[in-house]
C-alpha cells in the first residue's frame, strides 16, 4: 500500500503565545512566519508544547484555523486533536479537517489508557470518521501509556494511518517499530536528542519543541541527513545538545516558552498548573542560548 507522506524535516511543535491570559494571536502571527521563512517543514499545533491541555474548546479550535489561514498552504499544517475521549477526540479532528489542517497528530489516551484492544479501536475510530492522514503520537511518560509493536502493525494496514511520532526514549523499540512496519509508517523523532539516531533507522524527520527557538537547524540536520551528508548533520546535533538538554530542564513548554520570551517573540507566559522557571534552571538555559549566539 503506497501511503501519503506528510512531510520530510523538521515540524516545529508551536508554542501557542498567551498575553494576559489571552492567547496572543498578534505573536502567534509572527511566529509562524518566522519559522516559516527559518525553514520548517511543518507547523504542528495545538501539541504538547501548545499547552492544548489547558486551552479551551473554542481556544484549540481557534488556534487550529487561525494557523491554517495563517500558513496559507505554503507548509503543512498538522493538528494536536488527541484526547482520552474517544467521542471528544473524533469531533475535535473533523473540527480540524473542516478548518483545512492537512493531517492529525493523535496522542495515545493518557490517565485512563488503555489495552491493545481498546487502543487500536480508539486510533480506527478516529481514522474511519475522518479523511485526512493521521500520525500517532507514542509519549509515555506523558500519557503512562506505551504503544506496543503490535498495535502499530495493526493499526499501519489503516490507508489514513501513515506515521508516528514516538517519543518513547527507547532507541531498540524503535529499530524493532521500523523493521516491523517498514513502509507502513513514516518515523518523526519526537525527542529532539534522537533526531540523527532514528534517522539512521529509517526516519524521515522530527516534530520538534527546540525548532521554536533555532528552526532553521532542526530542519537542517534533517535535510542534510537526508541528502547524504551524515556527518554534516550529526554535527548539528551534537551542536545542540547542551540547547537540547536545557529545553527539557523543566517541564516543557515552560523553558521553551522563556526561551522565546527572552528572544523577544512572545511574553513567555504559561498557563497554571505550569509556572515560570526557577532561576538557577533559567540561568543553565541562558547560558546555553548565549553559546549558540540566540541572545
Amino acid at each position: 500500500m503506497t501511503k501519503q507522506t506528510i512531510f520530510k524535516g523538521s515540524g516545529v511543535a508551536i508554542i501557542t503565545p498567551f498575553k494576559n491570559g489571552l492567547v496572543d494571536y498578534e505573536s502567534f502571527g509572527r511566529l509562524i512566519d518566522w519559522q516559516i521563512g527559518n525553514k520548517t517543514d511543518a507547523i504542528v499545533i495545538c501539541g504538547t508544547t501548545g499547552e492544548s491541555s489547558t486551552l479551551t474548546d473554542d481556544e484549540h479550535k481557534e488556534c487550529i484555523q487561525f494557523a491554517v489561514e495563517k500558513t496559507a498552504g505554503r507548509v503543512p499544517v498538522i493538528a494536536g486533536t488527541g484526547s482520552n475521549d474517544t467521542a471528544y477526540m473524533i469531533d475535535l479532528s473533523k473540527h480540524a479537517c473542516e478548518s483545512g489542517a492537512d493531517a492529525l497528530l493523535l496522542v495515545a489516551p493518557y490517565y485512563n489508557k488503555s489495552n491493545p484492544k481498546g487502543l487500536i479501536h480508539n486510533f480506527l475510530a478516529v481514522a474511519e470518521a475522518t479523511d485526512k492522514p493521521i500520525i500517532l503520537y507514542n509519549v509515555p511518560s506523558r500519557t503512562g501509556c506505551n504503544i506496543p509493536i503490535s498495535v502499530y502493525k495493526e493499526l499501519s494496514k489503516h490507508e489514513r494511518i501513515v506515521a508516528v511520532k514516538e517519543a518513547n526514549g527507547d532507541i531498540k523499540a524503535i529499530v524493532e517499530l521500523a523493521a516491523t512496519c517498514g513502509d507502513s509508517l513514516d518515523i518523526y523523532s519526537g525527542n529532539d536528542d534522537h533526531v540523527v539516531p532514528i534517522l539512521s533507522v529509517g526516519g524521515i524527520g522530527v516534530i520538534s519543541t527546540t525548532a521554536n527557538v533555532v528552526p532553521r537547524e532542526m530542519h537542517d540536520m534533517v535535510d542534510l541527513w537526508l541528502n547524504g551528508q551524515v556527518k554534516e548533520s550529526a554535527a548539528i546535533q551534537l551542536k545542540l545538545f547542551e540547547l537540547i538538554n536545557n529545553l527539557f530542564i523543566e517541564v516543557n513548554p515552560i523553558p521553551v516558552k522563556t526561551a522565546m520570551g527572552l528572544m523577544g517573540f512572545c511574553t513567555g507566559e504559561v498557563r497554571l498548573p505550569l509556572y515560570e522557571m526557577d532561576e538557577v534552571n533559567k540561568a543553565k538555559l541562558v547560558s546555553s542560548m548565549q553559546k549558540l549566539n540566540l541572545l
